[in-house]
């Protein structure tokens, strides 16, 4: 049954991760979305009023991570930790990597 914990473990990080990484990449979009449209309605008045909900986010993001750590401190033992932080790099990435996609096909189609 250990063997088996043991083996799942590395799993079960990796997708908490992605959940994560995944999450905070979908709230970041739909920040810019909101911020594409403020510009396109001349809403914003400066560059510095993106600023603090952006570091809100991150901070959230920090918090979110700490708390797991807490909650969850099987997946911070061992060597186990990498596969969360790959997640959350995955997750990320591929949020990062739709949108690009998304956006350069929108260039080319237009």
């Amino acid at each position: 049954m250990e063997t088996l914990f043991e083996l799942l473990r590395p799993i079960v990080a990796l997708a908490g991760g992605l959940t994560i990484g995944c999450t905070f990449g979908l709230i970041q979009n739909a920040a810019r979305r909101r911020l594409e449209r403020k510009y396109a309605g001349d809403r914003l008045k400066n560059g510095w009023a993106i600023m603090p909900g952006s570091m809100t986010r991150v901070a959230i993001m920090l918090a979110l991570l700490g708390l797991i750590q807490v909650v969850c401190p099987m997946f911070f033992v061992d060597g186990v930790q990498w596969w969360v932080s790959a997640g959350v790099a995955l997750g990320y990435g591929a949020q990062l990597f739709t949108e690009l996609r998304a956006r350069r096909a929108s260039l080319l189609g237009a």
